[in-house]
């Protein structure tokens, strides 16, 4: 008798293994990268300038020069000393300042007489520079020591002070009405409202203020003290050939002034400061 083999089931073709693809480069990456390779292009093309115009000159000095002048100071210990003065200082006045100003303001925003009876004295003593109180500093505090504080706590105060009234005042009426419907009031209503919705505008308040307090901070060196880095381009600049000093402090200054804007930006994206906005 014949056996029938069944017959043998077809063959499936394996399927090719899956080749690599090379991730393309989308709209939002490249707009990233170009901000971040824009700005280090700008900074590259003026530091390539001032070399070139200061190759040929006899006091102005070029960025090798600066950096050797700024390596003498580092390895001496002096930098340091400088720049370590002048960052407290900013801290202590700056943070004394926000301790009183944000208070201050926020009582301002929220009782109108108040307001009424401190604000034309604010807007007055406001447009004065912190720098014209120099003579009345020396003549309260003596040079050094207390002087430049106070003069860099002057700079920051008001820009605090005026930006949390602003704030406070300016909570939105539906925030308000929410709280009522919630039956919120006192300490709750201050704690979960009210300045969660200001926290916004004074922290702009702070970063203007911390800006300011950082300009009046190397002022002030110059003429009230004897330390930090305001003092180091004067004493640099009265030995007549440290000029690479001058400008290596110059240069400092402006750096430690990006970051601290930049922590201060870093703040300003933290969620519980955004919520008011939809993060």
């Amino acid at each position: 008798m014949k056996t029938i083999t069944p017959p043998s089931p077809p063959r499936t073709a394996k399927p090719a293994a899956a080749k690599p693809v090379a991730r393309a480069v989308g709209p939002g990456g490249a707009r990233r990268a170009l901000e971040t390779v824009t700005p280090l292009a700008i900074i590259a093309a003026v530091v390539a300038a001032w070399w070139v115009a200061a190759s040929g000159s006899l006091i102005f000095p070029t960025p090798p020069e600066v950096l050797t002048g700024l390596q003498e100071l580092l390895t001496s210990g002096l930098l340091w000393r400088h720049v370590w003065t002048s960052i407290m200082r900013v801290a202590i006045a700056y943070f004394t300042a926000a301790a009183i100003a944000i208070p201050l303001g926020i009582l301002m925003g929220w009782f109108k007489p108040l307001d009424r009876a401190l604000n034309p004295l604010f807007q007055l003593m406001r447009p004065i520079s912190p720098i014209a109180w120099t003579p009345i500093a020396i003549l309260w505090f003596g040079i050094g020591g207390i002087s430049p504080v106070f003069l860099i706590f002057l700079g920051a105060f008001f820009p605090i002070v005026v930006a949390t009234a602003a704030a406070v005042r300016g909570v939105g009426a539906h925030y308000i009405r929410a709280a009522r419907n919630f039956q919120l009031s006192g300490p709750r209503y201050f704690g979960r409202v009210l300045f969660p919705a200001a926290l916004p505008e004074i922290l702009t308040g702070m970063r203007i203020a911390l800006g300011v307090a950082w300009l009046v901070v190397v002022a002030a060196e110059m003429v009230a003290t004897e330390s930090g880095l305001g003092y180091m381009i004067i004493d640099a600049r009265n030995q007549v050939t440290r000029y690479d000093l001058v400008v290596g402090a110059m240069v400092l200054i402006g750096i430690i002034g990006l970051i601290l804007d930049g922590i201060m930006r870093q703040v300003e994206r933290i969620d519980l400061v955004r919520w008011r906005h939809g993060g």
